[in-house]
């Protein structure tokens, strides 16, 4: 039901109401009929079940399984390491998603709780949630709205709705209008609003959660789709398992064809399912992720969600608000086209009810805009005020499109007015010019529109300036017939000043191929020309839509053109979910800002939801980040930030994985052969977990590649076909030489323990070697890097030659020819990787 294009007396008898209200049993039936006038949450999963779906993953139930095995066999010390490390994962991905859903709780808390309504006739207060369709609501200055209302009765009435618009600005009701606007709501109250100034009674049309808040509350509870880094580590995850399951099947059942002992074959299935995991994975991803929401923090940027920061780096399409972010949200005097600049500096000054106080504006934007520009020319209201004392003020309002002030000048009387240039022309008898004022003519008329017209072209808001010298005779109760003869001293055109930060930022991202769209509110001329002076026109005829456009077009018809608009003018909210949905569906990674309730809907459609941290609660825990300084260029940066993070879980999944193919490849190779397993399943983890985890967590910060921000958004896959190859070259390099010197061990008279720790050995140091063909190619500027290695380095060496850890690792004390063995065969590491490199592009 479309409320606001219904009269107050046909919304009434739709509603079976009357100005009187409903009769209290009325209310108490429909209220049971209807439900309560509350929002509803949906049911999550408590963190009981969150904690064990963390052992749903495919890569965990194979650990689990290993770990069964080992204990069934008896190695129970390997078993409760297994288990140890399992649970370890599952902390940390229980950690990541347990981040309680604020969103619901902060709209819940924005329900006024009580009510004044008119029931049997007679004012009476309720509860909010007892609200019903059909009741009469009564609005007061400082009210909060209870639900959504269609306005009956209007005495001045302003409604503050920046809590769901973000606008500050309050916006007029009226009664008797009829909105033929789908999008129009001069004649509605939204749930959640404030009454800001005036008085009114509204019908309950909407409550509980179909209401506007209502539908963005259900918005908002949708289950969110995964990110694309989710979506490739799923694949990663259930690739790895597939190979895990296949190769142990397979050497199990070779091994057990051979002969090979039970116990010792399980041991074998064992050992190669913990090298084709790669457990420290989660762990390295979430601090990498971590790291990079603390970096982007010191930039303005807040990433409320951990995946968000990788997201960012896959972005090709930011769209964004105009007002506050791609500008000052400041306006300021751009171009004045005045006959008597003294006399407009003065009506700047005396003419307006801005103040200035600490530093800061406050008032109507347009006066502080005017206060400012006469203050910098000398003209400052305050001495001005005392000097020129105001006698009269006729204020502004929609209908006169003017505001007047009567002020005593040097002991004279003078009218100062300013508003709509085509208002106050009519009713100028004269205009300033070289020699004083004069009669205006005609030519001078079409003169002063001509500059309206090219100034309101370049998305100025343009003011007339006008005044008089009263004679003393006048009386100033007769306002109306004061507003006449008027001297026309000139046009003043304002606007909010793009940023030049965001100009600069512009160019950046369409450097690094990301399209930058702007969303507004505003005209699209005013749209069109702001985007054109910061550069998002591309040098090309540019494509703007209006929101009623957009409503005009069908969905495949939107599709088809969506990759070619670059500015939506006169949108509302809702159109923006539509936006971000058409935007996927094309194949995009889009981002999206916004700052009021009614924004949240898109802020979590959208791949990376991107709020204003002056927007409001809801907005804010509906979003991925959160701009501090409100600024374009900082989203700029914090892409930049992604794209170096998504670099670095390259290059630590491609070195975790070198590792387990060059770990199964060992294995298997060895079980092939017919020799014993050269590692044990703790030897296994102590490789993937202690000797890979801070070299790769190293990697994680290693500095961006030169131009990281003048290339495309990368839509590979997290290994692409190159990297693929690499690993799998290093995979084998690791398994031959580990396996050659296991095997030279053997044959050379040493016992399986010493053979065993030489292997173990050689085959960390192949891992601390093959650290250093994964960084970036920006230099050794990672002191981080080396600090890991040096640290992986200690570790080995306590794991050989400390007693205890002897005995857990079942290692032996290894001599200096020994480490001239390892040292040379692990190096062979640093030859594959230059010969790869050349070879594979």
């Amino acid at each position: 039901m479309k409320w606001k294009k219904l009269s107050a007396d046909e919304t009434l008898k739709t509603l079976n109401s009357n100005i009187n209200g409903l009769s209290s049993p009325e209310a108490k039936k429909r209220v049971l009929e209807h439900g309560k006038n509350e929002l509803v949450e949906e049911k999550k999963a408590g963190p009981v079940r969150l904690f064990l779906e963390q052992f749903k993953e495919i890569l965990i139930v194979i650990l689990i399984i290993a770990a069964i095995a080992a204990y069934y066999v008896g190695d129970t010390l390997d078993a409760i390491v297994i288990l140890i490390v399992v649970v370890i994962n599952a902390v940390v991905g229980f950690v990541q998603e347990y981040r309680a859903e604020k969103a619901m709780e902060k709209l819940k808390g924005l329900i006024s709780t009580e009510s004044v309504v008119i029931r049997d006739g007679q004012e009476q207060k309720v509860q909010a949630t007892e609200l019903t369709l059909g009741d009469i609501v009564l609005l007061e200055e400082g009210d909060n709205v209870p639900a959504d209302l269609r306005i009956i009765e209007s005495y001045e009435l302003l409604i503050d709705e920046s809590s769901m618009t973000g606008e500050s600005i309050s916006v007029e009701k009226h009664a008797n209008i009829i909105s033929a606007d789908d999008h129009g709501t001069e004649n509605m109250a939204f749930m959640e609003t404030d009454v800001a100034s005036g008085r009114g009674k509204g019908v309950v049309v909407e409550i509980g959660m179909d209401t506007e808040i209502g539908k963005i509350a259900e918005m908002i509870q949708e289950e969110e789709e995964e990110t694309p880094l989710q979506q490739k580590i799923a694949g990663l995850g259930k690739t790895l398992g597939l190979l895990a399951v296949l190769v142990c099947s397979f050497v199990f059942a070779l091994e057990y064809l051979q002969g090979t002992p039970l116990v010792e074959t399980f041991m074998t299935a064992v050992s190669l399912a913990v090298a084709a995991v790669p457990e420290g994975l989660p762990a390295i991803l979430t601090l990498t992720l971590a790291l990079g929401m603390q970096r982007m923090a010191k930039s303005n940027a807040i990433v409320r969600k951990l995946l968000a920061v990788e997201t960012l780096g896959s972005c090709n399409v930011i769209c964004t608000d105009k007002t506050g972010t791609l500008t000052l949200n400041k306006m300021t005097v751009r171009d004045a086209r005045v006959n008597d600049p003294e006399m407009v500096y003065k009506i700047s000054a005396l003419c307006n009810n801005a103040t200035q106080s600490d530093g800061k504006l406050l008032g109507d934007p347009t006066d502080a805009s005017l206060l400012l520009y006469a203050d910098e020319n000398g003209y400052n209201r305050k001495e001005f005020e005392e000097k020129y004392p105001r006698l009269l003020e006729i204020p502004l309002d929609s209908t006169r499109k003017r505001m007047t002030t009567v002020n005593q000048i040097d002991g004279d009387r003078y009218l100062l007015i300013k508003g709509a240039p085509e208002v106050l022309l009519q009713r100028c008898s004269e205009i300033e010019g070289e020699s004083g004022a004069c009669s205006i003519k005609p030519e001078d008329t079409e003169s002063a529109m001509n500059d309206l017209k090219e100034m309101t072209g370049n998305a100025l808001r343009v003011l007339g300036f006008a005044y008089r010298k009263l004679s003393p005779d006048e009386n100033l109760e007769d306002k109306e017939g004061l507003e006449k003869d008027l001297i026309f001293a000139g046009l003043v055109g304002m606007m909010d000043p793009p940023r030049e930060e965001a100009k600069k930022a512009i160019e950046t991202a369409k450097k690094a191929g990301i399209k930058v769209v702007m969303i507004t509110g505003d005209h699209k001329d005013t749209a069109v020309a702001i985007a054109r002076e910061i550069g998002i026109d591309n040098g090309k005829d540019m494509v703007a839509l209006t929101g009623t456009d957009l409503d005009n077009l069908s969905d495949e018809e939107f599709e088809n053109m969506v990759d070619d608009i670059s500015v939506y003018a006169r949108v509302f909210p809702e159109q923006k979910v539509r936006i971000v949905e058409t935007l996927k569906k094309t194949g995009n990674v889009a981002s999206m800002t916004g700052d009021g309730v009614n924004d949240a809907p898109a802020l979590k459609k959208a791949a990376i939801g991107v709020a204003m941290g002056s927007g409001t609660d809801v907005a804010k825990e509906s979003a991925d980040m959160l701009l501090q300084d409100d600024n374009f260029a900082t989203i700029v940066k914090a892409v930049r930030e992604g794209r170096t993070i998504f670099d670095n879980i390259r290059r630590f999944v491609r070195f975790q994985l070198s590792t387990n193919i060059g770990a199964i490849v060992t294995i298997t190779s060895a079980s092939i052969m017919g020799l014993p397993v050269p590692f044990n399943p703790i030897q296994v983890l102590w490789i993937n977990i202690i000797m890979d985890g801070p070299p790769a967590q190293s990697l994680g910060v290693e500095p961006p590649e030169k131009g990281v921000m003048e290339r495309p958004p990368i839509k590979e896959d997290i290994i692409p076909r190159r990297n693929i190859i690499k690993i799998v070259i290093a995979g084998i390099v690791m398994s031959i030489g580990t396996l050659a010197l296991y095997y030279y061990m053997l044959t050379a008279g040493a016992d399986l323990i010493k053979a065993m720790t030489v292997a173990f050995t050689v085959f960390v140091m192949y891992q601390i070697f093959n650290v250093f063909n994964c960084r970036s190619e920006v230099g050794f500027s990672n002191k981080f890097l080396f600090i890991a290695v040096g640290a992986s380095f200690l570790l080995q060496l306590g794991v050989i030659y400390l007693p205890f850890l002897q005995g857990i690792f079942r290692t032996t004390f290894l001599g200096g020819f020994e480490w001239v063995l390892i040292l040379l065969v692990a190096s062979t590491i640093f030859i594959s990787n230059w010969l790869a490199e050349r070879f594979i592009k």
